[in-house]
């Protein structure tokens, strides 16, 4: 059992631990991977599945069929072992009652900020619902173009999307060494990480199985990634006892890269470098309520829309004066906050038909601007 608060948590689990190494998905090690997740599940933690495996499923589903080492090759297989590996996520998490949801995403889907809201929304409504998502690379259709290439990157942008507390990366070793521990016998694991630099770069090495397309390499990059949105990170072995649990116990195990202390800004710095895509005149409430309670922008204290701008684009919040006061990502476009402005959040769906939540503006995707 764990015994720290609730938090949401990514579990990001590759091919070799899924197959344990050989040709064939071990379903007696994911029952295991799964048992843990439903414990974690049943004490109210947010618990997130990224699965690799749909080539792995689609070869064993097509009893090893001998196909040409081409793109169409994989994504043949991909999308063959893509139900059956979704099938066999339903039917054993279905064991302790428990619902799953399936994303299939590509770097399209996280790169372009409407869709990444969409993808956050659907996210946020199955774990408020409490059914796991298990999220996979869309392999199918992603071209070389909008992969993200590997699970371990994508489970980091996962988490980033969901703003998981943290990001468990099970493997086919115990973390991060000082060398390779197949070459060197005085290898000794690093068991915690403030900062990642060029020096641990290079000793990341690649994967044992050489069934995933990530290695230990991959694995830095993505800890990266989440460790500067906040996000604590850790490397261990999967086939370790009780991993899931003792790594959510925080007891010393794998490589655990700690998250950066001040996240906010490199979770939103990218809202400094986009361009201003409209303008919203607020109220001195919501100036206030803004300013002064660290509150989100709701349509009601929206006076005014200036300019056309898409769901998801930037936009300076002004006050009354025209001064800004802050910039942030919108949830609605510029039409439907035309229609909106000045009304209260419960008659948003009665006024346009639909709605992305309450708010015009998230707190999270503001930035107040200083010396104002």
């Amino acid at each position: 059992m764990t015994n720290i608060k609730q938090q949401v948590v990514v579990v990001k689990l590759g091919t070799s631990v899924l197959t344990s190494g050989t040709k064939q998905l071990d379903r007696a090690r994911i029952v295991e991977l799964i048992r843990q997740c439903a414990i974690l599940h049943q004490e109210g933690h947010k618990v997130i599945i990224v699965t690799s495996g749909a080539i792995a499923a689609g070869r064993e589903y097509l009893n090893y069929p001998n196909l040409p080492n081409t793109v169409a090759s994989k994504q043949l297989l991909a999308s063959v072992g893509q139900s059956k590996l979704i099938q066999l996520w339903e039917q054993l998490f279905s064991i302790y009652k428990i619902y799953i949801g399936q994303m299939l995403l590509t770097r399209a889907d996280l790169e372009d900020r409407e869709r990444f809201l969409n993808a956050q929304d659907v996210l946020k409504a199955m774990l408020d619902n409490q059914i796991v998502p298990v999220i996979n690379e869309n392999d199918a259709v992603a071209t070389a173009e909008i992969k993200v290439g590997d699970n371990d990157n994508l489970s980091a942008l996962a988490a980033i999307l969901a703003e998981a507390d943290k990001l468990i990366l099970l493997t086919d070793i115990e973390g991060l060494y000082t060398a390779d521990p197949r070459s060197d016998k005085n290898a000794k694991l690093i068991s915690e990480i403030e900062q990642i630099d060029d020096h641990l770069r290079s000793i990341a090495g690649d994967s044992v199985s050489g069934l995933g397309t990530g290695g230990m390499s991959t694995k830095i990059q993505a800890a990266e990634v989440a460790g500067s949105a906040g996000i604590e990170v850790v490397i261990a072995a999967g086939n370790r006892p009780n991993v899931i649990i003792d790594i959510m116990n925080n007891k010393s195990v794998g490589t655990r890269f700690l998250a950066q202390k001040t996240p906010l800004e490199h979770r939103k710095h990218w809202i400094f470098g986009a361009p201003i895509a409209g303008k919203l005149i607020l109220d001195d409430g919501a100036v206030n309520a803004i300013l002064n309670n660290g509150s989100s922008l709701l349509p009601k204290g929206i006076t005014k829309v200036a300019q056309t701008f898409s769901r998801g684009e930037v936009v300076d919040i002004c006050d009354k004066s025209g001064k800004s006061i802050a910039r942030g990502v919108s949830r609605y476009n510029s039409d439907a906050l035309q229609q909106i402005a000045g009304h209260h959040s419960l008659e948003i769906s009665q006024i346009i038909g639909y709605e992305y939540g309450s708010v015009a503006v998230h707190r999270n995707d503001m930035i107040i601007k200083l010396n104002i």
